[in-house]
């Protein structure tokens, strides 16, 4: 990730290797390929290549595949947390935080996502108060918004 990483914090992109090294999930619920433009603590977007193989189409649904609206809040949700683990200070020998989802808000689903399409996270910080943080989130597909989501987090020390 270092070498990524601007003077100021900004870091230009992950790629799916080191946001791996962030966050604990796996296949298949991992639902990030890649992250650019990442503030850390403040925002970032993340991005999902959508592909016919994704395990969720074999029942949703079968013969016209939808991405579930569900996980693109989780990938939202994931997009969050690898923003704020990059911004987090890390102590010597000690691992990552764990980010553990708390609140669904206002998530609306206005288009349909299908397999081809590459999803663009937008994930913006609302606030931070403590261990509990507070995010914005937008799935955008060639501009057009898909998803939206506020969402919140806590920080938990391993």
């Amino acid at each position: 990730m270092d070498d990524h990483v601007a003077p100021d914090g900004f870091i230009e992109e992950l790629d799916v290797t080191e946001i791996m090294n962030m966050i604990p999930h796996r296949y298949p619920f991992l639902f990030l390929d890649s992250m650019r433009n990442i503030v850390p603590g403040e925002r970032a977007v993340g991005i999902k290549n959508v592909t016919v193989n994704e395990n969720f189409f074999q029942g949703h649904f079968p013969g016209q595949p939808i991405m579930p609206g569900v996980i693109m809040v989780e990938a939202m949700a994931q997009t969050a947390g690898v923003t704020v683990i990059a911004g987090h200070p890390r102590k010597e020998n000690s691992k990552d935080p764990m980010v553990y989802f708390m609140t669904i808000d206002s998530a609306r689903f206005r288009k349909p996502v299908v397999p081809g399409d590459v999803l663009e996270l937008h994930v913006e910080k609302v606030r931070s108060r403590g261990n509990v943080w507070k995010f914005k989130g937008e799935a955008i597909v060639s501009g057009v918004l898909k998803a939206e989501a506020v969402f919140s987090a806590m920080i938990v020390e391993q």
